[in-house]
């Protein structure tokens, strides 16, 4: 996924806010899925909600206005309840790191209870 850095996603000097970073990443999973052939919507519609349930980031440079970046997502472990995903952000012209983060994702029904994942989603987003 790219993106442009807007005056908005910044700090007074325009340094990227650090949780702002948070929407990218949830922006670039939600990319990931429709590539796969699923949207949040469809998958919610179907009774699955998935929650963040643990996020680690690893701050390593700053993007700031005006840049364009690219975000990416890499499902790299699904469990019978958690979809556990390896995301990078760089900058687009210079390929620096900008974060490193492990996102985790639960499985939950319409009542928030954990719920397994389906095998065929699992497999299906496991695929590459």
């Amino acid at each position: 996924m790219e993106k442009r850095i807007y005056y908005h996603d910044t700090d007074s000097g325009g340094v990227v806010y650090y949780g702002n970073y948070l929407k990218y990443l949830e922006e670039a999973r939600t990319e990931f899925l429709e590539k796969k052939g699923y949207s949040v919507l469809a998958l919610h519609e179907q009774g699955f909600l998935y929650a963040v349930r643990k996020c680690s980031i690893t701050y390593r440079s700053p993007a700031r206005y005006g840049d364009t970046i690219t975000c990416d997502a890499h499902l790299i472990k699904a469990t019978a309840a958690q979809l556990i995903f390896d995301q990078k952000v760089y900058d687009k012209p210079s390929g620096r790191l900008i974060l490193e983060a492990e996102v985790s994702l639960v499985s939950l029904t319409k009542d928030f209870k954990p719920t397994t994942i389906p095998e065929d989603l699992k497999e299906a987003l496991l695929r590459e």
